[in-house]
């Protein structure tokens, strides 16, 4: 009877012939297009201590791309280098179901291994959309109790979705992907405890994920096997990471739509617990025309998987803005915006925004917990000091699948993200070209990123 990691491979291995329609290719690429200006802006923010990082590997010795620093290194330095930037302003895509974010570890493994093993696009794209789905499988099986444990979804199921999405790109065979399924799930790893605090070592799961991922291709491109059964039974993949695993979301019947097609983008710099709450509070704002001196108390009512690391008063460093519903509310609040400028330290240290921080209180309520994960909702409550309660409810933040952000909004972000970083405009809207003419243009891209 084939074992639960065999039915796995074979449906992944499956997508290997199939010619999906054109849509899904270009999903593939708006969510590349997004990945690229998150880690743009990224490198932007890391600069000193990237370029700090990066004397310390075999300085000018690679050929790959460190996306945004204008430098070149090894192929697993790389990956960790873009995977820490490409997570860092919190931006980059997710999916809500799995609750992590696929793209980031996917792309930051991809990039390099097609510069390195001179990937063409078709092989490329395939990659990307069966790297979402494997690795968005994996994460549905095991969520929420993954969370509930501790374990940083990025850094579990990313290092698995990385390592498929390289090996289909490859043209691994069928025992190719199930070796690399093997090590890859054996190098996974990430803690939620990088969130707390000044921390600023979540995105390093997002780097490792895809270093580990490449370490698993190429341990597997060597000729090394796996286990007959990595993922189920006593001590397997799934059994050690939680015991609330569902297998049936490994396994999908035929001709269901890839799940790249419902990844989130997100339009705001803070991480996606906050954004149903900041875009209430916006919304709240330009009805109103609420002033923050009027604002005697906050309350955000939301799901429960969102209080706990998201409902802290105290920021204490960029990192620790983003993982606030707190101050995200309060600098949304006050500038009617939510970018990278309004997590920098001009907001953080602004004393009203940390007054009106500190007014805002986040409940887990047990209605909107009950509509996860199909819903990730909240209620947003102004009491104003002549007692007022203005309130406004978000049920799907902007760039759900059911709100998606459109092609032009995801280029809107990017050149935005790029000026951020202080990229020229023409190589901004020459990265926009090559990737919507990726077939023919792939290696144009490499070139310039």
């Amino acid at each position: 009877m084939p074992t639960i990691t065999d039915r796995f491979v074979d449906e992944i291995y499956g997508l290997t012939s199939v010619q999906f329609d054109k849509n899904i290719y270009d999903q593939a690429k708006k969510c590349l297009l997004d990945y690229l200006g998150v880690t743009i802006s990224g490198s932007q923010m890391t600069k000193g201590k990237m370029i700090d990082l990066y004397t310390n590997f075999a300085e000018g010795t690679g050929r790959i791309s460190l996306i945004g620093l204008h430098k070149k290194t090894g192929i697993l330095e790389a990956a960790l280098i873009n995977g820490i930037n490409s997570h860092v302003a919190e931006l980059d895509d997710g999916e809500r179901f799995g609750m992590f974010h696929p793209g980031a570890p996917i792309f930051s493994a991809l990039l390099p291994a097609t510069q390195n093993f001179h990937i063409d696009s078709d092989q490329f794209l395939k990659g990307v959309i069966i790297g979402y789905e494997a690795s968005i499988r994996l994460a549905r099986s095991l969520q929420p109790a993954l969370k509930e444990r501790g374990f940083h979804g990025t850094g579990i199921c990313g290092t698995v979705g990385a390592a498929i999405a390289v090996g289909v790109a490859l043209g691994f065979s069928k025992k190719q992907l199930k070796d690399t399924l093997s090590a890859a799930a054996t190098s996974a790893s990430g803690l939620l405890k990088v969130i707390k605090g000044s921390s600023e070592m979540k995105p390093y799961n997002v780097g490792a994920a895809a270093q580990n991922a490449l370490n698993s291709v190429l341990l597997v491109k060597s000729g090394f096997e796996g286990p007959e059964d990595v993922l189920d039974g006593e001590k397997g993949f799934l059994s050690v990471f939680t015991e609330k695993y569902d297998t049936k979301q490994l396994l999908r019947t035929e001709n269901e739509v890839p799940l790249i097609m419902g990844v989130y983008m997100k339009p705001y710099a803070a991480c996606r617990h906050c954004h149903a709450p900041i875009e209430a509070a916006i919304a709240l704002r330009a009805k109103y025309n609420v002033k923050i001196q009027d604002v005697k108390s906050i309350n955000v009512k939301t799901y429960r998987w969102a209080v706990e690391g998201h409902d802290h008063t105290e920021i204490v460093s960029v990192n620790s803005a983003k993982m606030s519903i707190p101050y995200s509310v309060a600098v949304a609040l006050k500038t009617g915006k939510s970018g990278i400028q309004e997590f920098m330290p001009e907001y953080i240290d602004n004393e009203s925004v940390i007054a009106l921080t500190e007014k805002v209180s986040v409940i887990a309520d047990d209605a909107l917990t009950a509509l996860v994960p199909q819903i990730r909702a909240a209620i947003v409550e102004i009491i104003t000091n002549n007692k007022d309660c203005l309130t406004d409810r978000i049920d799907y933040p902007k760039g759900e699948p059911e709100v998606p952000m459109s092609i032009n909004d995801v280029e809107e972000k990017f050149l935005s993200l790029s000026s951020f970083a202080n990229k020229e405009k023409y190589i901004s809207e020459n990265i926009i070209k090559y990737i919507w003419n990726i077939e023919t243009d792939l290696s144009k891209l490499l070139q310039i990123i």
